[in-house]
């Protein structure tokens, strides 16, 4: 199989296994991109500790993040590591909302996919990363997100090579998925509670909102790949043996 191919085998084969990942876990547009700066260097868990520090002090909204003191701030997304960063990092993202589209994340979304990704790589601390994560899972606009789970498990396959670019990647996998978009996907069956399903969170707002079939399927292979990278395909440790992407090893070919 080419790249291509391989990669959709890839996501046929973890679906059928583990289902809808529900990503991302959030009640709302502005709590996935609240997410999408905090997860910088951290773990979800800490991000979901910070997250709920908002939510208590009844901020986690735009007009919440316009009004908090930066101190403040600070102070209540302290769990997410890099706090002073990043609370002025969401201050410096409210202001360009306020100036460029008058506070609302409607006008924003409504932007053509290129355009809104140029704005966004353009803010203080937003990388590639971060800008597609906000596009996917917060607007609803076809752009993959790539991190260092992704890169790990396509070298291991040899799918790209360790110089390939974020972008390369990028194009690699919306090229390789785009197909999927007109099959029905077949939904795994019933399976033990020990067997991981993936990065599988229950259902949310965001997670079970509408959107189109590319953007879905997009969401549902970022989601799929963490779950191979946390239980199976580790930085330092692997367990290929019962990893559902054991067959499409190059030394199982």
């Amino acid at each position: 199989m080419n790249p291509d191919q391989e990669i959709r085998a890839h996501f046929r084969t973890l679906y059928k296994a583990w289902g809808q990942q529900h990503w991302w876990p959030a009640k709302s547009q502005f709590e996935v991109i609240i997410g999408a700066y905090l997860t910088q260097n951290t773990s979800w868990t800490n991000v979901e500790q910070a997250l709920q520090s908002l939510r208590q002090a009844s901020i986690l909204s735009v007009s919440g993040i316009r009004r908090m003191p930066v101190r403040k701030l600070e102070k209540l997304i302290r769990s997410s590591g890099y706090f002073r960063q990043k609370a002025h990092r969401l201050k410096a993202f409210v202001q360009f909302l306020d100036k460029r589209y008058q506070g609302s994340l409607k006008r924003l979304f409504a932007q053509p996919t290129a355009r809104l990704r140029e704005e966004l790589l353009s803010l203080n601390g937003v990388g590639s990363e971060t800008a597609d994560s906000i596009l996917l899972y917060a607007g609803n606009h076809p752009s993959f997100v790539v991190d260092a789970y992704t890169r790990r498990i396509l070298e291991r396959h040899a799918l790209i090579q360790p110089a390939a670019t974020y972008e390369e990647i990028r194009e690699l996998f919306q090229r390789a998925l785009a197909p999927l978009t007109e099959e029905t996907l077949e939904c795994p069956a019933e399976s033990p509670a020990s067997v991981p399903a993936g990065s599988c969170h229950p259902p949310s707002k965001m997670s079970t909102a509408n959107r189109t079939a590319e953007v879905q399927v997009f969401n549902e292979m970022h989601g799929l790949i963490v779950g191979v990278a946390k239980n199976y395909c580790k930085k330092s440790q692997t367990d290929c043996e019962r990893c559902p992407l054991n067959k499409f090893l190059p030394d199982q070919e």
